[in-house]
This record gives structure tokens, C-alpha cells and sequence, in this order.
């Protein structure tokens, strides 16, 4: 049996800045949201890959909140580093910042997670190193990841034994803005 490696969650942590571009808009002016998706899978799968010292691939995303537009010329900031490990996944934090460059005004535009996985040359899952917590906000990062876990554990659980099609649940259907019309 193997020595049970560990590392620190410094060796995931990953920061890029880009300057926000006039071809990464949207139709309303403001940087497109799936540029900074795209962008925040790729700080995921440094972090994820840094960490484990091999091939990443994402296996979900949470909830992605934008919380405050990107504008044109804005500096934007990804910080990530990897909050949680499993046997062979790991849950990346990530934080978005944009600064205004003129003024140096910073808002924090959204955070998520990702859940990457581990794999080896013929795509099959590995163990990742256990992960040694060295603070009270690494401390914090983790218990949240936990705290997402079981939330995510208990909402499939519910999702799986909750009949859509039950007298209860049409007639709690009324109270949405939809008509039913079964042909």
C-alpha cells in the first residue's frame, strides 16, 4: 500500500488578469458572460491540474451569480485554488474581481465552484493528494465546500422521490404563472 501523499492548497493556487477587449462584449455592451465562464474553466482546470500534478477535466459547475458588470477596458482578475479534495475530485473556489484602470475601482463581479476530476493518460479517474489546511480562511473554504456537498446530496434526493405528476403537485402548479393544457 502507498504513502498517503498531502499537499498545501498554496501549490493549486492560480491568479490571471486580463484586460477586457471590445471583441469580448455582448449586445448591450458589457463583457459577455460566457467569455468569463470560459475563462473561469480554464483558471478551474490550472488550479485542479496543479494541484494533482495531472490532466483535469470539470465535472460541474455551482451556481455562477453575476453580480456586477464587466466593462470594456476593465482589468479583470481570476483568483482559484483548490478548496476541497475526494478521491479523485476536487472543488475549485474561484473569485472574479474587475478594476477600473483609470480610477483603480475594484468590484467583485462573481464567485463559483467547480468540481474538477483527476485523470490519468487513458482517462480514468486518480486519487488526488489529501489536502493540508494552513489557516482560518482555508479552514473556511473547506467547511463551505462541505456544507455544498450535502446540500447538493440532499437536493438529488429529493429531486429522485418528488413525483411531478401527482394530484398535489399539478394543483401546487396553479400557484406559478403557467396554464396547464394536456391535449
Amino acid at each position: 500500500m502507498s504513502e498517503i501523499k498531502y499537499r498545501k492548497v498554496s501549490t493549486s493556487k492560480v491568479t490571471i488578469s486580463e484586460l477586457m477587449l471590445p471583441s469580448h462584449q455582448n449586445f448591450s455592451g458589457k463583457i459577455h458572460g460566457g467569455y468569463i465562464l470560459m475563462l473561469m474553466d480554464q483558471i478551474a482546470f490550472a488550479a485542479a491540474s496543479k494541484y494533482s500534478g495531472t490532466y483535469c477535466v470539470t465535472a460541474s459547475v455551482d451556481t455562477v451569480d453575476f453580480l456586477n458588470p464587466i466593462e470594456v477596458g476593465e482589468l479583470v482578475t481570476m483568483k482559484a485554488s483548490v478548496n476541497y479534495v475526494g478521491n479523485s475530485s476536487m472543488i475549485v473556489g474561484i473569485r472574479v474581481e474587475s478594476e477600473n484602470i483609470q480610477t483603480g475601482k475594484v468590484k467583485h463581479c462573481n464567485s463559483s465552484y467547480f468540481t474538477m476530476v483527476a485523470k490519468d493518460s487513458e482517462g480514468k479517474n486518480i486519487k488526488v493528494p489529501h489536502l493540508i489546511l494552513g489557516n482560518g480562511d482555508e479552514i473556511r473554504r473547506f467547511c463551505k465546500a462541505v456544507i455544498l456537498i450535502n446540500q447538493k446530496k440532499e437536493h438529488d434526493k429529493h429531486s429522485k422521490t418528488f413525483d411531478y405528476t401527482s394530484p398535489q403537485a399539478l394543483e401546487e402548479l396553479k400557484n406559478y404563472n403557467i396554464r396547464l393544457d394536456f391535449k
